[in-house]
C-alpha cells in the first residue's frame, strides 16, 4: 500500500547533534524520515564542544568530520591532565581523516549534521514544535502531534517518533519514559569564548572543589570554563566572575590568564547553574529518546555529544535489524549509560582527592575504549 504524503518511517524531534545523526543514518538507510525542531534556525547552544574519540570516529563515518576541520576547527593532539601540581600530557592519535579529536562551536557541528541529513533524504521542518503523542488504539504511539510556525496544528504519523529535544524532553515526558536513576549532583559552571590563546589541546585542571578547563574551538577562539559546587558559586566568582578565572588560571597557565586579562570588556561570560542527572527509560512502543533526552549527565567529562552520536548510531543499526531492535537498543545504550554516569557524577560531586580522581579517569578512559573498540567491530553498521 503507498504511504499517505504525511506518514513517515521515522519523525525525529529535534534537529541537533543526537536528532540529526539520527536522521541522518536513517535516510541513507532508504527510509522516509522527518525531523522537526521548534527553534527557527540551527544556532549555538550551551556546549562543552568537546568531542571524544568515539563521538570523532562517528563524524568520520558519518562524512562531516573534513567539512568540520574545513570550518577552522583546529586539531586536538595532546590532551592535559592537571592535579594541583601534577601535570600528565598525553598524546593523541589521528582519527579517521583528522590529525586528532576536535570541539566544533555547535552552529557549526549541527547545521552540517542537518544539511548532510536533507542531502540523504530527510525533511526538515523548522519552527514546528512537538505538542504531543498520537496513539493507537492499542497504546502504541502512532505519530505527533505538531504546531506548525504560523500557529496551526497539524498530525505527523509515523512508525517510530525519535526524541531527540534535550534533558527537557517533551517527548520523553509525552510517551511516559520511566527515569530509572536520578542524581542531584551538579555543578555550576561559568564559561566563556576568547581568542589569543595557543592550541595546545585540550586542557583540564583540577583542584580542591574547582575544575577548570580549555578547549580549542572553532575560528580560533578557546571556551575557557571554571566548575564549582553551586553553593560555592558566588563565594569563588563574587561580583567579578573573570576577575576569578583570570585568578583561576595566574598560576597554572600565564598565557590564558592573559588571554582573559585582555578580553576584560568585550567578553561575556555565561553561566549554567547545573541540572540533575538522570537515565530515562530510552525505547518503547514506537517511541525511542536519543542523546540527552534519554540520558543527562553533569559536563563534568565533557561527554555528551559522544554519547548523542553514538546513541544515533545504536538505535540507526537496531531500527534496520529484524526481531525487536528498539530492545536491543535499550540494552547496548544501558550497557553504557550506566558506568559512564555513575563516573560522571562522582567527579561531578568533587567529592574527591586526587589519587580517587586518577582511578576515576583511568575509568572513564576505559569505557571511552569500550565504546571505540564496538564502533570498530562493529563494521557494517549503517554509519559505515
Amino acid at each position: 500500500m503507498q504511504r499517505k504524503p504525511d506518514t513517515f518511517d521515522a519523525l525525529v524531534v529535534g534537529a541537533r547533534c543526537a536528532g540529526a545523526a539520527t536522521a541522518l543514518l536513517l535516510a541513507r538507510a532508504g527510509l522516509r524520515v522527518l525531523m522537526i525542531d521548534r527553534a527557527r534556525e540551527i544556532g549555538d547552544t550551551l556546549s562543552t564542544h568537546a568531542i571524544m574519540r568515539p563521538g570523532v570516529m562517528m563524524l568520520d563515518r558519518l562524512g562531516v568530520l573534513p567539512a568540520i576541520m574545513a570550518a577552522g576547527t583546529p586539531a586536538v593532539t595532546r590532551t592535559r591532565f592537571v592535579y594541583g601540581s601534577d601535570v600528565i600530557d598525553i598524546p593523541v592519535r589521528p582519527v579517521g581523516s583528522a590529525a586528532g579529536l576536535c570541539a566544533p562551536r555547535r552552529f557549526l557541528l549541527d547545521r552540517l549534521l542537518c544539511d548532510a541529513a536533507v542531502a540523504a533524504g530527510a525533511d526538515l521542518a523548522l519552527g514546528t514544535a512537538f505538542e504531543g503523542a498520537l496513539r493507537g488504539p492499542d497504546g502504541r504511539v502512532i505519530g505527533a502531534l505538531a504546531r506548525q510556525p504560523g500557529g496551526s496544528l497539524s498530525e505527523i504519523r509515523a512508525d517510530l517518533v525519535i526524541g531527540a529535544d534535550g534533558r527537557t524532553s517533551r517527548v520523553a515526558e509525552a510517551v511516559g519514559a520511566q527515569v530509572l536513576h536520578r542524581d542531584e549532583t551538579r555543578a555550576a559552571t561559568r564559561f566563556g569564548y576568547f581568542d589569543g590563546i595557543p592550541n595546545e589541546g585540550y586542557r583540564w585542571y583540577f583542584d580542591r572543589g574547582l575544575q577548570a578547563g580549555v578547549i580549542p574551538t572553532t575560528a580560533g577562539q578557546h571556551c575557557v570554563f571554571l566548575s564549582c559546587r553551586p553553593s560555592e558559586l558566588r563565594d569563588r566568582f563574587g561580583t567579578d566572575p573573570l576577575g576569578a578565572m583570570v585568578d583561576a588560571f595566574g598560576h597554572r597557565e600565564s598565557q590564558v590568564a592573559d588571554a582573559l586579562r585582555a578580553a576584560r570588556g568585550s567578553v561575556r561570560l555565561r553561566q549554567f547553574p547545573g541540572a540533575p542527572g538522570f537515565i530515562r527509560d530510552c525505547a518503547g512502543p514506537g517511541w525511542a529518546l536519543v542523546g540527552d533526552a534519554g540520558y543527562f549527565k553533569d559536563p563534568a567529562t565533557a561527554h555528551g555529544i559522544t554519547d548523542a552520536l553514538l546513541d544515533a548510531n545504536r538505535l540507526a543499526r537496531a531500527v534496520l535489524q529484524p526481531g525487536d531492535g528498539l530492545a536491543s537498543y535499550r540494552d547496548e545504550r544501558d550497557r553504557h549509560a550506566l558506568p559512564l554516569f555513575a563516573i560522571t557524577q562522582r567527579i561531578a560531586s568533587f567529592d574527591w582527592d586526587f589519587g580517587q580522581l586518577g582511578d576515576l579517569h583511568r575509568q572513564l578512559n576505559e569505557q571511552m575504549k569500550r565504546e571505540a573498540a564496538g564502533l570498530e567491530t562493529a563494521r557494517n553498521d549503517l554509519a559505515a
